[in-house]
């Protein structure tokens, strides 16, 4: 296969590919302080919420009838597998799918709707390479024909109907266009059609840190196999390209940008700020590339570009996960170890000093055998924010240690020891989630009170709840705190409640 067939097949799938859906549209971004123009071509709002319609539909369509009757099967991590099944039901042929164990339910049933009486499920194996395995021996075995998610010319030829919409819409040219990789094919075909009409286009790709396969073709001239692949943005986790993608994207990609998992989520909070759209992580991973190759300074200013919001359907689940790894604006997440000298009041006096702008997100602590504690603070922030913080703790004479990638922060592993707590309180205290709520809180306590325990994790709510363990040095000071949480809700404490027994015995470890 080489660019011009490519190009040939795109121009005879416009007779098709709309019969199964309608174009989609061009979106600008209103992205505050950039001076770049930033478009999105909403693959989401399709019939599938993903591209993967247009390929799916051109493929089955091109088959005869004779072709059709034997079968259709695909292997699909979830979105071409709704496009299969929606080509088969419009065009009343039957379809297998088979997908991996872990495909989210909501791609599960997106697939059976789409498909109805047509489309049968058949989960097999962790990965899509199991799954596809597996579709392809059942073909051999019955005869069936596969439809191939990416790798294949009428497949390819259907994904560049949306360059065609891009050159139509009159928006264009753009200067940069950005596209995720899985397979190639979505890139291949859109590069083919860019390319023709707007030669001095620069074409992008954008894979994962730790699925970039493409990126890997590139450098050893051939399609290579992956030996880890990341699953976190799973519609573009593929471990080895096609050798028709690999050949045009070769030919025709003017770089690949990688992206880490954490700047996908970021990406996606924008998208979610900017235009109320939540994609897929594969999804935001064009605008991923964006953000990084502006604050880079490859993107000048009055520069047009464009990112493809690829797909939007995701376990809702995952957001969780998402919004607990993303930045806000221009601001980023990160998770710092901070030393901190043991002794009442020491961690409220060190968060005081913060610079106002940074947002506490995470706390995690238990106190341990030493003499300086380590506390992990989520926090939220700009690289000057970030930079005063050193400023900060060089000060003390301290410094920090970003721990945003251990896995004991991950899974909020927090380690303590019960047997150093004397006269322990534990209580869960919930405060409205502004700035300096629960530091008012945590400054009425700090003169009798030390914290030897702190579980808080920002939810996006309108109150925050923490996790509270203080310690004293007599049983006095304890039952006067008791007292004077008491009196306090109200105002900037909106309630305090003693843990339950089982919890207080599980904490201090009877």
């Amino acid at each position: 296969m080489d660019k011009e067939q490519l190009f040939q097949e795109i121009l005879m799938a416009r007779q098709r590919v709309y019969a199964a859906g309608k174009p989609t549209p061009l979106q600008k971004l209103p992205i505050i302080g950039y001076d770049c123009e930033v478009w999105a071509k909403r693959e989401d709002l399709g019939p599938i919420k993903a591209y993967k319609w247009r390929g799916a539909y051109n493929a089955v369509a091109c088959l005869s009838p004779e072709q059709r009757a034997k079968g259709i099967v695909a292997a699909s991590a979830g979105n071409h597998g709704q496009g299969v099944a929606r080509a088969a039901r419009k065009l009343g042929c039957d379809c297998i799918i088979f997908m991996p164990l872990s495909t989210p339910e909501v791609k599960q049933n997106e697939v059976m709707r789409h498909g109805g009486d047509h489309v049968q499920i058949r989960l097999i194996g962790d990965s899509y390479d199991e799954a596809g395995l597996a579709a392809r021996e059942y073909c051999e075995e019955v005869g069936a024909v596969y439809v191939h998610p990416y790798n294949d010319l009428a497949t390819m030829g259907g994904q560049g109907t949306l360059a065609d919409e891009i050159v139509m819409s009159g928006e264009g040219p753009f200067d940069r266009v950005y596209i995720a990789i899985g397979g190639g094919g979505l890139a291949a075909s859109v590069s083919c059609w860019l390319k023709r009409y707007w030669p001095d286009c620069k074409i992008i790709g954008v894979e994962g840190k730790d699925q970039a396969s493409m990126k890997a073709a590139i450098e050893a001239g051939k399609p290579v196999e992956l030996e880890y692949l990341d699953v976190f943005c799973d519609g573009t986790a593929v471990r080895k390209v096609g050798e028709n993608t690999f050949k045009i994207c070769n030919e025709l990609l003017d770089e690949i940008v990688t992206v880490t998992n954490d700047e996908v989520c970021h990406a996606v909070r924008r998208l979610w700020e900017t235009v109320r759209a939540i994609p897929e992580p594969s999804g935001a991973m064009g605008l991923a590339a964006i953000t990084k190759d502006y604050e880079s300074g490859k993107i000048k200013p009055g520069e047009k570009v464009l990112t493809i919001v690829c797909g939007a359907n995701m376990d809702f689940a995952q957001l969780a996960n998402i919004s607990r790894r993303a930045g806000i604006g221009s601001r980023h997440r990160r998770f710092l170890r901070v030393p901190i000298p043991e002794g009442k009041g020491s961690l409220v006096e060190f968060l005081k000093e913060l610079p106002k702008d940074v947002s506490i997100v995470d706390l995690q602590y238990g106190r341990t055998d030493s003499e300086v504690q380590y506390p992990v603070l989520g926090l939220i922030g700009t690289k000057d924010d970030y930079a005063a913080i050193d400023a900060l703790l060089e000060r003390r004479g301290a410094k920090a240690a970003d721990v945003s990638t251990e896995e004991i922060v991950g899974y909020r592993i927090i380690n303590y020891d019960p047997d150093l707590f004397t006269y322990p309180l534990f209580v869960n205290v919930e405060f409205p989630e502004r700035a300096g709520a629960f530091l008012q809180f945590m400054s009425h306590v700090k003169g009798i009170a030390s914290l030897c325990y702190f579980n808080y994790e920002y939810s996006g709510e309108r109150v925050g709840r923490a996790l509270v363990g203080m310690e004293f040095d007599s049983q006095e000071d304890h039952d006067k705190c008791v007292t004077m949480l008491k009196e306090m809700v109200g105002g900037d404490i909106r309630d305090v409640k003693p843990v339950s027994e089982g919890t207080l015995k599980r904490l201090l470890g009877e």
